[in-house]
């Protein structure tokens, strides 16, 4: 879409039915028809040109046989994501946030343990979002059109649910879309006031998820809705090279490269920046901070670790983001970190060594949170970290 001033935005008003009578969807099910006889036997009567269905990603991954062993889900979190941005160790264990195969960034990857069905053993399992989930939406999309012969513009809309950075709650958003305009650039369009708008691009592919997520809910058993009064954002059908046209999809929606300024979470680009990439066994084994308070010592401890000064880590390689930052020739091996009552007391007998450990950990403690300062020697080869 160009940046044309928007779409043509409609004022007009804007129904949405919730489509009751889907059963429990299991692998191989026809969803298409499963959501047809819900369209017949609701509100809506049926599909119309500019119609929009949004469907719960859920279905989709249950009628795809999308599963794994619930036993299994930290290992399965870590495969379905391309980068770990943030992870923090809580009551119910690590929890990592992450940028996943699917192509938002989600907590878990989007691997979901809630709603998993009433198959045989599926209690067991967990769900994995669709890998590609825009070609899922174009394909429900074909199978619905190919059901309704009288109709020529439809939209459909795969959705899911996430948390969003600043913002308490979880609303739903678009994972997948196929057949509607998923961005409204407004972009050099004028307000009310004669004014160009030089940054608005509404995501209303979200809008219209979150929109659906109020008529089906989360626990009511209704995995789908029907949106209608957005023809404007319905785009006809075009053909397959068209349809899967890069961007057409809510992957233009996900926010990646030079334009991610939170590629990861504000502890996570300290300890990333010490060579500690969040993720990794490495990670795990100096220690992951804690969703909740923690000890000072524990704090403390983890910092050391971090820094690079605990001892039996092994020496960085030199290729190792740890080593580069350190400099060729610094062996942080031969530190010697104590936690005291007013923080931390290094001792190295190279005084180059001695500067850059002391560094490195005020860096890790203000990762933390803590303000540090680094005290007058107190004798030759030592000095002192202050928690400040």
């Amino acid at each position: 879409m160009t940046r044309s001033g928007g779409t043509g935005e409609q004022g007009g008003a804007l129904t949405v039915w919730p489509l009751r009578g889907i059963p429990e969807v299991r692998t191989g099910d026809d969803l298409a028809g499963l959501l047809t006889r819900a369209l017949v036997g609701t509100g809506p009567g049926g599909l119309r040109d500019g119609d929009v269905v949004v469907v719960s990603s859920k279905v989709v991954s249950k009628a795809q046989g999308l599963r794994a062993a619930a036993d299994t889900r930290a290992a399965v979190v870590l495969a379905q994501a391309r980068r770990v941005v943030a992870e923090r160790l809580g009551a119910s264990g690590l929890t990592r946030v992450v940028e996943s195969l699917a192509g938002p960034v989600l907590a878990a990857a989007g691997v979901d343990a809630s709603n998993v069905g009433d198959a045989a053993g599926a209690e067991n399992t967990v769900l994995l979002l669709p890998r590609d989930p825009d070609a899922a939406a174009r394909e429900l999309r074909a199978q619905l059109l190919h059901r309704h012969p009288h109709v020529r513009d439809l939209g459909v809309i795969v959705s899911d649910t996430a948390g969003r950075p600043w913002r308490v709650g979880q609303t739903d958003f678009a994972l997948g879309a196929a057949g509607v305009v998923v961005l409204d650039d407004l972009r050099g369009a004028v307000d009310a006031d004669g004014r160009t708008l030089a940054v608005t691009a509404r995501a209303v592919g979200d809008e219209i998820a979150a929109a659906a997520d109020l008529v089906k809910g989360k626990a009511a058993g209704v995995p789908a809705a029907l949106v209608r009064g957005l023809a404007h954002l319905v785009r006809p059908t075009g053909p397959p090279d068209l349809e899967g046209t890069p961007g057409a999809g809510a992957a233009s929606l996900v926010r990646t490269g030079p334009g991610d300024w939170f590629a990861y979470g504000h502890m996570e680009a300290v300890r990333a920046a010490l060579g500690v990439l969040p993720g990794t066994p490495e990670a795990v084994r100096v220690g992951v901070p804690a969703a909740g308070d923690e000890p000072p010592e524990d704090v403390l401890v983890r910092a050391v670790a971090v820094a690079g000064l605990r001892e039996g880590l092994p020496v960085p390689p030199p290729s190792h983001p740890r080593a580069r930052l350190v400099g060729a020739g610094v062996d942080l091996s031969t530190v010697r970190a104590d936690v005291v009552q007013a923080g931390v007391r290094l001792g190295a007998a190279d005084p180059v060594v001695l500067g850059a450990a002391a560094a490195r950990l005020v860096a890790a403690l203000r990762g933390e949170g803590w303000e540090a300062t680094v005290a007058a020697p107190t004798d030759p080869g030592s000095a002192l970290v202050v928690v400040l």
